[in-house]
């Protein structure tokens, strides 16, 4: 990772005043909710990651380590054993054993607010967890899971409250919790916002100010801050303004233009992190399609030719250079080069609008067609941009494509029902292996097995899936490794998802304060110290 790159911009004296012991983080998105299972996103993860805790927690490569697991071992490909670490307390005093992993799983499981499954999937791969002592937690997978560590640090542990666990079955049920499953509105409101992270929730605010405070019974580490403000500021404009004025001291992504003159002054430091979050488009598979030719069928996204000219369509290089300001790789494939199970030495994937064209007419489309690309326009870095020059390239070689971008959580929701036709998103692998986008993204819908929760497109492919299917509960590394490249290369030749480029996260912070950033694009005020 790129280290902490020293600059700074406006002549105005932005130092950290002496001894101040509240941090002020405006956000470039909004989270949704306060509760932990509710819904994977990063903002979510920033806001959660500050108050909760998981087993295990991912550093800021990706790299899982211990948390309130203090070690992990298998006893066969499909039985884990977490011990868990002593000490440990909850916000409200209750000290934390085995019955509270247990608990927090199966509500993952009757959690009725979580959207997009993005919690449940990994818990419905589980078979049983089992409470063996109240230090110890054995966890039984259905199939063979390499990347099980990684995948635990996303379920964050909340209190059960009550001495005896309930039961997580052979078919993944849960009975005999004892109380009821805390609902949404109460960690919105606070009451069952308690984890054992560093810090507490003293007031959530949608659409305004979250507020934390220091957990002075905290078993690690304490953070150098006793409070800290949570506020996010969609625009980014407004976001480095506020920065400039005092009102901020730390702002997360500023606007890529922004840049060049940011590192001209001693007043304000940059942190640049190389990410993997890929921005990608989605090709929706249905017969018919709501925004492609007016929904009438059939729909010429379902043929890869069409696929691969909208893909020859664009210029990636041409989006990271100017619509990025070269903070952005262009994609060759879906994760970054030499990251496990991509295809080694791939170029960016090329330009050529004749070659689109021709590709065009021989699928039967020589006159092109009418879509509509759906697109946030305040959660990824330059987003509408760069959906506005998506579609310039597209309209180009005659595929007439208008742009509808919306608000975060309009439009999360919206995907969600599957409304689109084409739309542009984001996600940012948990580990540095393909696995995970290919599991979650692209491989055949199985909610039973939590595979293609987010295969949104409903694509399909049997070559794709015996590949990438296989991949999921293959334990030895050199095979797993050659089973994603043929993954990829199907995914490639197929293309139901166009990968655009791969994000670099920003962030400006105040002088006297230091930062490294993080691959996963999280703020956390516990990582943010004097300088």
């Amino acid at each position: 990772m790129r280290r902490l790159l020293l600059a700074g911009v406006a002549a105005l004296g932005l130092a950290l005043p002496a001894g101040a012991q509240t941090l002020r983080i405006a956000m470039a998105a909004e989270p949704t909710s306060a509760d932990p299972h509710h819904y994977s996103a990063a903002p979510n993860s920033t806001l959660h990651d500050h108050v909760f805790e998981s087993l295990v927690e991912l550093d800021a490569r990706l790299k899982a380590q211990p948390s309130l697991a203090t070690g992990w071992s298998r006893r066969d490909d499909r039985t884990w054993v977490f011990d868990l670490r002593d000490g440990v307390r909850f916000h409200d005093g209750q000290p934390f054993t085995s019955a509270d992993v247990v608990f927090s799983f199966c509500r993952i499981l009757n959690n009725e607010s979580e959207l997009a499954v993005s919690y449940s999937s990994t818990v419905r791969r589980l078979a049983r967890v089992e409470a063996e002592g109240p230090r110890r937690v054995v966890i039984v997978t259905r199939e063979p899971e390499p990347l099980l560590a990684s995948d635990l640090a996303s379920l964050r542990i909340i209190p059960g409250g009550a001495a005896q666990p309930p039961v997580f079955g052979t078919e993944g049920n849960c009975g005999g919790a004892g109380r009821p499953w805390p609902t949404l509105a109460q960690f919105n409101d606070g009451s069952a916002a308690i984890g054992t992270g560093p810090f507490r929730m003293r007031a959530f605010g949608r659409g305004g100010v979250t507020e934390l405070v220091r957990n002075e019974d905290y078993w690690g580490a304490k953070p150098h801050w006793q409070a800290v403000r949570l506020q996010p500021v969609t625009a980014a404009g407004p976001r480095l303004a506020g920065l400039l004025a005092g009102d901020h001291d730390v702002v997360e992504a500023p606007a890529t233009g922004d840049i060049p003159r940011l590192r001209g002054n001693a007043n304000v430091r940059l942190a640049v992190a190389p990410t993997t979050r890929l921005i990608f488009l989605q090709l929706d598979q249905r017969e018919a399609s709501p925004f492609v030719n007016g929904g009438a069928a059939p729909n010429p996204l379902r043929d890869a030719r069409v696929r691969q000219a909208l893909s020859l369509a664009i210029d990636r290089n041409a989006i990271a250079q100017r619509i990025m300001d070269g903070l952005a790789t262009p994609a060759a494939q879906f994760l970054p080069d030499g990251m496990f199970g991509t295809i080694p030495g791939l170029p960016v994937l090329p330009h050529d609008p004749a070659r689109a064209r021709a590709l065009l007419a021989e699928a039967g489309f020589p006159n092109g067609f009418a879509m509509t690309l759906h697109a946030t326009n305040n959660r990824y870095v330059n987003d509408a941009r760069v959906a506005q020059a998506l579609a310039g390239f597209l309209t180009r070689i005659g595929v007439r494509t208008e742009v509808d971008a919306m608000p975060s959580n309009v439009y999360f929701t919206r995907r969600a029902r599957r409304e689109f036709s084409v739309p542009m998103g984001g996600w940012a692998a948990s580990a540095e292996e393909t696995l995970l986008f290919f599991r979650t993204w692209m491989a055949t819908i199985d909610r039973d097995r939590g595979i293609g929760t987010s295969n949104y497109a409903a694509w399909s492919d049997p070559a794709f899936d015996r590949a990438a299917v296989t991949a999921l509960t293959t334990m030895e590394d050199a095979e797993r490794a050659r089973l994603l490249r043929e993954a990829g290369q199907v995914a490639l030749t197929q293309m139901p998802v166009l990968p655009i480029h791969f994000e670099n996260a920003v962030w400006a912070f105040r002088r006297g304060l230091a930062f490294d950033g993080r691959m996963d694009q999280t703020t956390l005020a516990q990582e943010i110290r004097p300088e």
